[in-house]
């Protein structure tokens, strides 16, 4: 168990960090204000703390007694946080440092899914000077080039012709030094939130673009959010079970969001999984909860009090 798990769980002082430096950030700010909110109208005694005030030490300062992670992509969601946390003995809220690390990898998250023979499409890390030929020839086109390391469909574009990969590759080396091409997949795309045992109801996502990127996640109103997804009991049911497995495989806990494509044949692909999923009024993980009948102040009370159950496998 993590030394947070040490101590009985408090909420005498909870203190939500968001913001940071991340390019995220924006939608940090946002996620960490409605749960503040709603952590107020429940009579918790909650401030809200961003990194970039005071670091580490600043938060230390605060002596929570319990941490709601609200920091999005990079610092925040990749085991770094996590980490300072159980070193610091307080605890905190969604995956460990192994999980979360992992977690925010897409490349390492798809090894590992591989590995269990979980369906992830197929996918190549590029470099300056790679062989684009040869990778169209590999993937196909259209393909997907997306940063390894960012969230919220930063720096992800589609790429329709091998004149444009290398192009689509520098444009997300501006986020992340490492970065992907991977299959695309040419139909519906899904996403599916958890809750601690509990698999949330399947939204199904339509864009009138066609890509569901930065823009269509969280500045327009046009993105359809399809609930229920309009799937067969049995096929809900089955994604649910692989959604379940692809967070259980890299260790995930308490809550967070898989995203995945199906197919024209019928066939779910896993794309990759979200550890500290946004709580903005854009947000999946709200909308599929308010299906299931738990509304906004029960949903962050319901991961608020999953804080310190991190294992440590």
């Amino acid at each position: 168990m993590s030394k947070a798990n040490s101590q009985p769980l408090s909420f005498e002082r909870v203190v939500v960090v968001y913001g940071g430096d991340s390019a995220e950030r924006d939608v940090s700010l946002k996620s960490g204000a409605a749960i503040i909110a709603a952590l107020e109208r429940q009579g918790v005694n909650v401030q809200g703390y961003d990194p970039r005030e005071g670091g580490l030490v600043g938060l230390e300062k605060l002596a929570p007694t319990a941490v709601f992670v609200a920091l999005h992509g990079r610092g925040g969601e990749d085991g770094t946080l996590q980490g300072a946390l159980e070193l610091l003995n307080i605890p905190y809220t969604g995956s460990g440092v192994l999980a979360s690390a992992l977690g925010m990898d897409k490349q390492r998250t798809k090894q590992v899914w591989h590995a269990l023979a979980l369906p992830t499409p197929e996918s190549i890390m590029l470099h300056s000077d790679a062989d684009w030929a040869g990778v169209v020839a590999q993937l196909g086109l259209p393909l997907i080039v997306k940063p390894v390391h960012e969230g919220s469909t930063l720096g992800i574009s589609i790429v329709d012709d091998q004149a444009s990969l290398e192009s689509a590759y520098h444009d997300a080396a501006r986020f992340d030094a490492r970065v992907m091409a991977e299959r695309f997949i040419q139909g519906d795309e899904y996403t599916v939130s958890l809750l601690s045992d509990q698999v949330l109801p399947a939204i199904r996502v339509e864009v009138p673009g066609g890509f569901y990127d930065y823009e269509a996640k969280y500045l327009t109103d046009t993105t359809e959010y399809h609930l229920p997804c309009g799937l067969s009991h049995d096929d809900e049911a089955a994604l649910a079970t692989l959604c379940q497995q692809a967070f259980a495989a890299v260790g995930g806990q308490g809550w967070g969001r898989v995203d995945v494509m199906r197919d024209s044949d019928g066939r779910f692909w896993l794309l990759e999984v979200n550890t500290v999923p946004g709580m903005t009024d854009h947000s999946l993980v709200p909308q599929s909860a308010a299906h299931a009948g738990i509304s906004f102040d029960q949903l962050v009370m319901r991961i608020l009090q999953t804080a310190g159950q991190q294992s440590a496998s």
